[in-house]
């Protein structure tokens, strides 16, 4: 390190980013002061040259970021760079016009050499190199980078909404944690901060362009009128040396300008992140050996015509003709494929022949193993591994491992999810398309194959890349085919967790309680309840979608009701008056007043009568088909006002309602009037069917 930067790190408390941070307050007072401050010749050489050697890092920088958020600092450099060019410009007319009477080198070595190398010493030279450099950087570069960056930053900030809806689906899904989300929201509004902030930067290049030409014409009118009055120069010596010293510093100026604004619309035109943009070109222009051929015969054919320079075509012909036979040989040549290893057997059935019936398993057409497959980028097994761990922290109990496998009697894009052996939802995927799924209101048309939502079915249209940006603006939430799938398994599995807990995982939910409170549930199981009659309690709770994360709650409940029964459908309704609160901030949230359906008294004392019996099969097949009907068309008006459909019953007939209407209303919620937590008041809204007594 440099004894005089080590002095200041330690004057500083050692810490480096202290100097990293005072980086930029310190270029500013530099650049303020150049302004103000005569500046010697060598100095103004330095600072030339670290202009263009600035202009050039940031050109590279931008050549070789993969996306945008790399270099998202950029709009602030684009600010410096052109206040330090202005400011060296202020600098060098203020030499220009003091010491321009001297000689070509009064300015600079800088200076003198593009007045003199470059352009020859010829001043009308320079004055239409200088202009067609400023219709290049003013007219092409910067007007097509400043269009860019503003339809940019206004497509940007109209998809967010769809964006963030696909991380909400995301994460809903499982496919990642909160940690991610937050990441991925943080990068959204990045992004739409960055693509805004250049709108506005690429001002500044438009300005500076339009800056250095003001600059040039006062350097020269003021030069010939200092030469002439003050120096008594002629007018020819006084164009010879001020003219020719003010194309020399607006050249100095333009050129980092150019280099500048090259990078700003390398930038904002970036699309893609897979590669640099050195890798992208020659990955889109130079690896078809189509078109490698065609443009060599195409060249080759113009060397062959009179008064062609035949050498150079012909060789670049032959050359790009040679290039595009040896890419089609790559092309031509088959992926290697590795050779499955060869099982020896003698032909005789086997206990090992008896395959056991998955718990849960995922069937896959032959065109989505790809999407299993960790050499073509499938994700699929991180995704459903996501699943397993969202419904485990979701739910309170670790599911069974997903079973995948192919299944060559599927179509190629089908695939099917099977609970213990029995199909509990299908469904197609297109990998490398994007579902559509339409939430509910949205008008506009899209360009796709028209479909479903698998887990939900909401209206939905398949399409390719091209129109997703499309999709996002207008509102869809567009997510890949291997979010589609997990989010279906994802919601079987929470439809059918009942199911899902077997003998096997509640034996290892008790080990795992049993780590963490031993004495709790060795009071409980198996002494006083047995494994059974806990699994059962656990699945009926399930089956009402009532979550058993709160294992303390229950074991206490449980011990405190087991001596006096061990009928499981009675625990489980005496655990779920436990359970109130969190069924509750369940269903509705953290809101202190609930919106619940209420039945009209007349019924409401008919189903007392029938429904408060032991096996609840009283009730007459005419009034449950009314009464199901009904709950089903309540239920949905309350999901179309966005309130929780909830009924509210008596305690002794919840059970017998909800096993009733479970088929006819699954998203109808029934709770009993013990169920309601203290601290929460209720508020009556619609009424479940009319009869007369």
């Amino acid at each position: 390190m440099n004894p005089m930067l080590r002095k200041l790190q330690t004057l500083l408390g050692g810490q480096p980013e202290v100097i990293k941070g005072l980086a930029a307050p310190m270029l500013v007072i530099a650049v303020l002061s150049m302004m103000v401050l005569p500046l010697p010749a060598w100095l103004l050489d330095t600072f030339f040259s670290t202009n263009i050697a600035l202009a050039v890092i940031v050109m590279m920088v931008s050549a070789y970021m993969r996306r945008p958020l790399d270099f998202s600092v950029f709009p602030t450099v684009l600010l410096l760079t052109t206040l330090l060019r202005l400011s060296l410009n202020v600098a060098s007319t203020r030499v220009v016009l003091m010491d321009g009477h001297t000689g070509p080198g009064a300015a600079g070595a800088v200076i003198e050499a593009f007045g003199q190398f470059l352009i020859g010493g010829n001043f009308a030279v320079g004055l239409i190199v200088f202009a067609i450099l400023v219709v290049i950087n003013f007219v092409v570069i910067t007007k097509g980078s400043e269009r860019i960056a503003e339809v940019s930053a206004r497509f940007t900030l109209d998809a967010m909404p769809g964006k963030q809806m696909a991380i909400d689906a995301d994460l809903g899904a499982g496919m990642i944690d909160e940690a991610e989300a937050r990441r991925r929201r943080s990068e959204i509004g990045e992004e739409a901060e960055f693509f805004g902030s250049m709108d506005g930067a690429s001002k500044f290049v438009r300005g500076d362009a339009i800056a250095g030409i003001l600059i040039l014409l006062i350097n020269i009118i003021g030069g010939l009128i200092i030469g002439m009055a003050q120096h008594d120069l002629g007018a020819s010596e006084a164009a010879n040396s001020y003219i020719l010293l003010a194309v020399g510093d607006a050249l100095v100026a333009q050129i980092p300008a150019l280099l500048i604004s090259v990078a700003a619309a390398m930038v904002v035109s970036r699309v893609g992140k897979d590669n640099d943009l050195g890798g992208q070109i020659v990955n889109q222009l130079l690896m078809s050996s189509r078109v490698l051929g065609i443009t060599g015969g195409v060249l080759f054919l113009l060397g062959l015509v009179p008064g062609m320079p035949h050498f150079l075509f012909l060789s670049f012909g032959s050359g790009l003709l040679a290039a595009a036979w040896f890419r089609l040989q790559a092309e031509r040549r088959p992926p290697p494929v590795e050779e499955a290893p060869k099982e020896e057997s003698d032909g005789e059935a086997t206990w090992d022949d008896l395959q056991p019936v998955d718990l849960l398993g995922l069937e896959l057409g032959y065109r989505l193993i790809a999407m299993v497959d960790k050499n073509r980028q499938g994700d699929l097994l991180t995704r459903i591994k996501g699943v397993r761990k969202k419904f485990a922290q979701e739910v309170g109990f670790l599911p069974p491992a997903v079973h995948v496998r192919d299944n060559l009697e599927l179509s190629p894009s089908a695939y099917r999810i099977t609970l213990r052996g029995v199909v509990v939802g299908e469904g197609e995927c297109y990998p490398g398309m994007f579902l559509a799924i339409d939430p509910g209101g949205i008008n506009t048309p899209l360009i796709g194959t028209p479909t479903k939502d698998p887990a939900f079915g909401l209206p939905a249209h398949w399409i390719d890349e091209k129109q997703r940006e499309n999709a996002q603006m207008a509102g869809f939430t567009v997510v890949d085919s291997e979010t589609v799938l997990a989010t279906h398994l994802s919601h079987l599995m929470q439809v059918q967790a009942a199911k899902l807990l077997s003998r096997t995982e509640t034996q290892e939910l008790v080990e795992h309680v049993t780590r963490l409170a031993p004495k709790l549930i060795e009071e409980v199981v198996p002494k006083m309840i047995t494994i059974a009659a806990f699994q059962k309690v656990l699945q009926l709770l399930l089956e009402e979608a009532v979550h058993v994360r709160d294992m303390r709650s229950i074991i206490e409940s449980l011990a405190e009701h087991a001596a006096s029964t061990t009928d499981p459908v009675e625990l489980a309704r005496r655990v779920r008056v436990a359970l109130a609160p969190a069924i509750v901030q369940q269903i509705y949230g953290p809101v202190k007043e609930l919106e619940v359906i209420a039945i009209e008294p007349g019924l409401e004392r008919l189903l007392m009568q029938a429904l408060s019996g032991v096996n609840g099969t009283a009730l007459d097949p005419g009034v449950a088909e009314m009464l199901s009907k009904s709950a089903t068309d309540v239920a949905n008006q309350q999901e179309e006002k966005g309130v929780p459909a909830c009924l509210l019953v008596p305690d002794a007939i919840r059970t017998a309602m909800a096993r009733l209407l479970r088929r006819s209303a699954p998203r109808l919620q029934v709770l009993a009037h013990s169920e309601i937590p203290e601290t929460h008041l209720i508020r009556i809204g619609p009424i479940l069917g009319e009869i007369s007594a």
